[in-house]
């Protein structure tokens, strides 16, 4: 009886959603909160903090919107055989757990923040890791925001965005001093000082689903990112993770035929498929099972990627030889 009642529960808060006159998900939020699945037994995962620069530890950047932060729930298994190669910068501090903003902790669940569920961002990490030689570590870095547009982290809005944002959207924003892009550029200048920012995650657009010009919006962040910590495109990739599809149930599927648009728009940035990773019931987010087989996804991308990258370092270098001559 009480699955038959959470079923009719969630058939009508999307029948709500469908119907709405502002046409988009934050509405959806503001009737259905985002879910925090975290029990609260997840340990800081302690670690001794760097204390000099390793070019071997290789950092991503993470950010977006609910399905980044983390709304699934955290099982055993994705607490089990972690390995200490792969940590995480606490970009808030986790009270219960004990964890500090600006600090490394191997890279126990939640990673964004201390009531978030699991993310892509747990099976990136672990695949990278198996796929990396045992020299190198990865870290991660994510400041995501649930329900939030792109223009949360374009300064230019961002501002007034939060001034007329719902309150539960602004209450999360406090926990980044109201400046979430801010957040991610401290923390990542901070991550320079012990390794290499290797690439960007992004899963955004449940927000702004269909808007043609969210690739354009993208850019603006993304060549921000890279001109305030002095990366090079070519050696950081974007990667852009689908919605959940309209063959997987996805509501805002829609916006795929958008996503597929960005290496027009930013040659440096893949495109990671979503195609066969399960979706929950309220058709936004991806289940568990869906979170890790994405994560496995934006991992291999990024794997690609970065031979890519490799290849054009190697090319960089043979032009400025033949220069030199």
């Amino acid at each position: 009886m009480k699955k038959i009642l959470l079923i009719a529960f969630a058939s009508i808060s999307l029948l709500g959603f469908a119907q709405d006159k502002k046409g988009d998900v934050t509405s959806f939020y503001e009737k259905n909160m985002v879910l925090n699945y975290n029990d609260e037994q997840s340990r800081a995962g302690n670690i001794q903090q760097p204390t000099k620069f390793d070019p071997n530890f290789h950092i991503y950047l993470c950010f977006g919107q609910s399905n980044m932060e983390g709304n699934a729930r955290i099982e055993p298994q994705d607490r089990e055989g972690l390995n200490t190669r792969f940590k995480m910068m606490a970009a808030v501090d986790f009270p219960n757990t004990g964890r500090e903003k600006g600090k490394w902790y191997v890279a126990v669940p939640p990673l964004c923040r201390e009531n978030n569920g699991l993310t892509p961002v747990d099976y990136f990490g672990r695949t990278m890791v198996e796929n990396t030689p045992p020299e190198v570590s990865i870290g991660v870095i994510n400041v995501s925001i649930g329900g939030c547009s792109i223009d949360l982290f374009d300064e230019d809005k961002s501002q007034d965005y939060i001034a007329h944002a719902a309150g539960w959207l602004q209450g999360f924003c406090r926990q980044y001093d109201n400046h979430p892009y801010q957040r991610l550029i401290e923390m990542a200048r901070l991550a320079q000082k012990a390794g290499v920012i290797k690439g960007i995650l992004l899963h955004q657009g449940c927000t702004d689903n269909g808007q043609r010009n969210w690739p354009e919006r993208v850019k603006l962040v993304y060549e921000r990112i890279l001109n305030d910590l002095g990366l090079e495109a070519e050696q950081c990739p974007l990667l852009v993770g689908e919605l959940a599809t309209q063959q997987d149930g996805g509501t805002c599927s829609l916006h795929n035929s958008v996503i597929a648009t960005m290496p027009l728009v930013i040659p440096t940035s893949y495109v990671v498929s979503s195609l066969g990773c399960p979706c929950n019931i309220d058709k936004l987010h991806f289940t568990s099972e869906g979170y890790r087989e994405l994560g496995r996804r934006y991992a291999q991308v990024m794997l690609r990627a970065e031979k890519v990258s490799e290849a054009l370092a190697g090319n960089s270098g043979k032009k400025a030889k033949k220069s030199k001559k």
